[in-house]
């Protein structure tokens, strides 16, 4: 990742939210700004998005946490 990279210019596009689907159960997504993250919150699964790409890929996702999937449902 460049040094000079900003997280706060990086913003996923609404309509590109709306057509991501989860690559294993096909639910839809939670966009974490913050942590530049893709949620699925049925497969408990944070995919994360590099240099504005969303990396869609089993192996590349991380698992959440139960906190992390509680605080997603609030």
């Amino acid at each position: 990742m460049p040094l000079n990279f900003n997280y706060e210019k990086t913003m996923i596009d609404k309509k590109l939210l709306d057509i991501l689907a989860c690559p294993l159960c096909k639910s839809p997504l939670i966009y974490d700004k913050s942590k530049q993250e893709l949620i699925c919150k049925a497969d408990r699964l944070a995919f994360p998005i590099r240099d504005d790409i969303p990396v869609m890929l089993e192996d590349e996702a991380r698992e959440l946490s139960s906190d992390e999937i509680d605080a997603y449902s609030k």
